[in-house]
């Protein structure tokens, strides 16, 4: 905790994004032509790029390796030989490990960068700046803080609260806080966001990418849903569906389909709710690294990287349907073409011999080709598109489990239209009238202690909607934490998460045809103590207080 109140006692201003960096000394020092708070927030527009740093590069960390190790990887999405992360596929992750050190810094420096804004701006804008924008900046800063809060309590639990970090200058040991008490904070903040954040009516086409008050209503549904108020879960997706402002693409936007949703040219898009946004001309921790790590060769990227260090597991493969247009979009199987990859020579087929971790299959979503795939822009480590954080398809999927209300099967007709709208969009037919997923076939695909069974006629099961969200939201940071809610909130036994890990297919295979899959290696040292992470051995030796009990927060 230190490094980050030694950064905002030498921070001057925020000047955004053409002016970041995501490399560690940025954020131990300020800038050396950094403007002065006192001269700096005079005007609208200074005011307005102020919150630009919170869209991009505070999250680099997270994104860049971090993030996918933590959810795709422990989640059973992923698999991969890279040493530096293997660890998160089998449980095994130290507090020494490179990456969760990489995802603290990252998500804190988040919370600092937020808390300078909320701090500062009300005392330093001068009354010629209009009211309306100061108010928009502070929900800005205060939905970005609660959304690395939300990212940070679902990883490690307990975590401290900082609201100032100029009130730990000269004790910066503190406890961490009890989970409860960060929900609330979580709350809290998206209340204040949701009120002061401009409010959107309906609209159609590309927005400016900033979050609105719908972006914090939809981000407080979730959170209502982790703590399993319902009521309230229901009523803020419903809000945010009624509203209008945003749609489902393939669905709501005629022309459109679910691939669609992760080209560059469309960021920002109707169904985006928050994205992070990277810059089209930066380098390297300026832009979206994903690619970097996802693309199968260079052939692809066209910059020389291109690693395909993560790849699908045999047990995600499994999950999609036949028809699913989310397959082909998420995962790349060998023989699948893509015309929007190298497209000035035809597009792009993956090799039959593709096989970069052992299943046979490369990652598609988040990869979006060669810099003349992406209008000219792109650098190694660094491409244009926009990274989700959240989008509608979420809210439907949050009010169908809403609606059910912790109840393991439900014949509620809205809850029945809410999954069914996003499988709709996906090419599928509505669950009330399709086979169950769960085979005799296919016993790999019996998740979560269900039985094998035909179509049950206008019910869903609470575990359809994790299986949809799962097929949704692969590769999109998510599927470990809906692991980790399954038996309930802030509990400290998992019996169904760790059923579900461990019939999951995390293994390799042959070379045959089809290929020969070994025995499930990776899923065994699953334990209830695996769901929350340990805390970087770094910030517990300069914070010797977090090993400690965590403590209820004192609201101010």
């Amino acid at each position: 905790m230190k490094k980050y109140i030694k950064y905002l006692l030498g921070l001057t201003v925020v000047t955004g994004l053409t002016t970041s960096s995501c490399k560690k000394e940025f954020f131990n020092k300020p800038p050396k032509d950094a403007i002065t708070l006192d001269s700096y927030y005079q005007t609208n527009d200074q005011v307005l790029a102020s919150t630009n740093i919170l869209y991009s590069a505070t999250w680099f960390g997270w994104c860049g390796k971090a993030g996918w190790s933590i959810t795709d990887l422990s989640g059973g999405n992923g698999r991969t030989y890279s040493s530096d992360v293997v660890n998160f596929s089998n449980f095994s992750v130290t507090d020494a490990n490179f990456e969760l050190g990489g995802a603290w810094n990252s998500l804190f420096i988040t919370v600092a960068q937020a808390n300078a804004l909320i701090n500062n701006l009300p005392a330093k804008v001068p009354a010629t700046v209009d009211k309306a924008v100061v108010n928009n900046a502070l929900g800005e800063a205060r939905l970005f803080r609660a959304l690395a809060y939300f990212h940070l309590v679902r990883t490690w639990g307990p975590v401290p609260i900082i609201e100032n970090s100029l009130d730990y200058v000269d004790n910066y040991q503190i406890n961490a806080n009890i989970v409860p008490d960060v929900y609330k904070f979580i709350v809290n903040d998206l209340k204040f966001a949701e009120e002061n954040l401009t409010k959107m009516g309906p609209r159609s086409g590309k927005s400016t990418g900033r979050v609105s008050s719908g972006s914090a209503s939809a981000l407080l549904a979730k959170v209502y849903l982790y703590m399993q108020d319902y009521t309230n879960a229901k009523a803020q997706a419903d809000k945010v569906i009624n509203s209008g402002e945003f749609k489902l693409y393939g669905a709501d936007v005629a022309g459109k389909t679910f691939n669609d949703l992760f080209l560059t040219a469309n960021n920002n898009n109707e169904e985006s709710i928050i994205q992070l946004q990277w810059s089209a001309t930066g380098g390297y921790g300026k832009g979206n690294p994903q690619q970097a790590s996802f693309a199968y060769n260079s052939l692809i990227t066209g910059t020389g990287d291109g690693y395909g260090v993560l790849a699908p597991t045999f047990d995600l493969q499994d999950m999609y349907e036949a028809g699913d247009l989310r397959r082909k979009a998420t995962i790349m199987l060998p023989g699948d073409h893509y015309p929007e990859i190298n497209s000035d020579k035809g597009g792009y087929t993956l090799p039959a011999d593709a096989n970069s971790q052992g299943t046979h299959a490369q990652v598609k979503k988040y990869v979006v080709g060669t810099p003349a795939d992406n209008g000219g822009v792109s650098a190694a480590q660094s491409a244009p598109n926009n990274t989700y954080m959240m989008r509608l398809a979420d809210v439907y999927l949050i009010k169908a489990e809403a609606v059910m209300a912790g109840a393991s099967t439900s014949s509620d007709p809205e809850a029945l239209a809410a999954i069914n709208k996003v499988r709709n969009r996906a090419g599928l037919g509505n669950l009330s009238v399709i086979k169950r997923f769960y085979t005799v076939a296919n016993p790999n695909l019996s998740k979560y202690g269900a039985t094998p069974s035909s179509a049950v006629p206008l019910t869903v099961l609470r575990d359809d909607i994790i299986d949809e969200r799962r097929r949704e939201f692969a590769f999109e940071d998510d599927f470990w934490f809906d692991i980790g809610r399954v038996d309930g909130f802030n509990v400290t036994t998992h019996p169904r998460g760790i059923q579900m890990i461990k019939q999951q297919d995390r293994g390799t295979s042959d070379n045959s045809t089809p290929p020969v899959r070994y025995a499930n290696e990776f899923n065994a040292n699953v334990t209830d103590a695996s769901f929350r992470l340990p805390y970087p051995a770094t910030e517990v030796a300069s914070n010797p207080k977090l090993k400690e009990a965590p403590v209820p927060y004192v609201f101010k």
